[in-house]
């Protein structure tokens, strides 16, 4: 008997408040932080019956120590789930948690699954960019990437080289308009909705309730930024100011099949309408989110001017940069980023696109006419990730 293909939506996200590497979170592990937010989207959401749960895929880009030993499956059983609910992992480095959604939605499409969990977490306290890495000495040897291609940084500023009127000044500026735009989703609460507090201690600081994200500085000025060092490179362009922080935190998102979402009457916040991932040179990873965007546009038959909101990753305000060049918006358009971006509340790495995703859901909250959004992200060793999303309505 054939099957038809389901439509699949995001029904609610959550996240623990990012902190700084070497900070709040210090003491805390990684698998703890995961399993507090799925433990968060099973209490909110009380109507599900947790065995109808398909799948749990869990995201982290080093898979070792309290990132590993399947930390999808780990994650599900300390969460509490019944041991009839498997689970795996995901690596895609900064888009684990993204290519997770599209994975279990593609499950969901097909009619394998009804209701799936995904997520993803990083704690670059316990796991450093790079730790623990091999590269192939064939990446070099055959000059298959340029050796600045492992180095995030240096991508940033590499792209800065291929459009050089992609300059520090205009990237100061996005990078401020993040941390006014993160203070101002703060002060509204509108970002507070999808926080988890965790109970956190570190040997400088004890114990505290970590309620909010520790990165956003809200006295940010042009100034300011103007003043940082160029760690990547001498008179550089790429700074801590323009640029995400090093982060411990971690995402999870409920999906559903649209008729799932109803028996059970689970939230329906948006509509998936379409996805794709492509490739770029290693080296300037930071534009991979163009093709990427290019690609899944072009498979939904859309364009640019379809879409309403945009939510993308912040690694370096230089990427937002060429994205929003490439497609014509202006660097100030209030569609992109509404509530601030990574540049202000951090990016721990296979967490951020569920971030992204609960952003894009409060956005359509906030913005009622808007109808298409895209969550997209640029991906380690020269890779883009896109998702269309589309609003649910009241009567659809």
């Amino acid at each position: 008997m054939g099957r038809t293909v389901s439509d699949v939506v995001f029904v609610d996200g959550a996240r623990t408040p990012f902190a700084r590497a070497g900070s709040l979170y210090s003491e805390t592990r990684a698998d703890d932080l995961v399993v507090k937010v799925i433990q968060e989207l099973l209490r909110r959401n009380p109507q599900l019956p947790v065995e109808r749960i398909d799948d749990v895929a869990i995201a982290a880009a080093t898979q070792t120590g309290d990132q590993g030993m399947n930390i999808g499956r780990s994650a599900a059983l300390l969460a509490g789930l019944p041991p009839s609910v498997p689970g795996y992992s995901i690596d895609r480095w900064c888009a684990g948690a993204m290519t997770a959604v599209t994975t279990l939605a593609g499950s969901i499409m097909s009619g394998a699954y009804d209701i799936a969990l995904a997520g993803g977490v990083e704690h670059m306290t316990h796991h450093p960019m790079g730790e623990g890495i091999d590269p192939n000495p064939r990446y070099l040897a055959e000059k298959l990437v340029d050796p600045e291609a492992l180095l995030m940084g240096k991508t940033a500023e590499n792209l800065h080289d291929r459009f050089p009127h992609l300059t520090k000044a205009r990237a100061d500026a996005y990078a401020l308009g993040s941390q006014e735009k993160t203070a101002k989703a703060y002060a509204n609460g509108w970002i507070q909705a999808d926080l988890v507090p965790v109970a956190a201690r570190a040997q400088d600081l004890g114990w505290t309730m970590v309620t909010a994200d520790e990165g956003p500085r809200p006295g940010t000025s042009l100034e300011g930024l103007a003043g940082l060092r160029t760690p990547f490179r001498p008179h550089g362009r790429v700074t801590a100011g323009n640029a995400s922080a090093l982060t411990d935190g971690a995402t999870a998102a409920l999906l559903a099949s649209d008729d799932a979402a109803r028996e059970l009457g689970l939230s329906r916040k948006m509509r998936m309408v379409g996805y794709a991932f492509a490739g770029v040179d290693p080296e300037v990873m930071g534009v991979g989110p163009v093709p990427s965007t290019e690609k899944a546009l072009r498979r939904a038959g859309m364009t640019i001017e379809d879409i309403d909101l945009f939510e993308i990753n912040e690694a370096f305000a230089v990427q937002v940069l060429a994205f929003l060049d490439h497609f014509g918006i202006d660097d100030e358009d209030p569609r992109v980023n509404p509530l601030g971006g990574a540049i202000a509340v951090g990016h721990p790495l296979a967490s951020s696109g569920i971030r992204l995703m609960s952003n894009l859901a409060k956005d359509f909250e906030l913005n009622p006419t808007a109808r298409f959004g895209i969550t997209t992200m640029c991906i380690g060793l020269g890779m883009g990730g896109t998702v269309i999303w589309e609003r649910v309505g009241e009567n659809s």
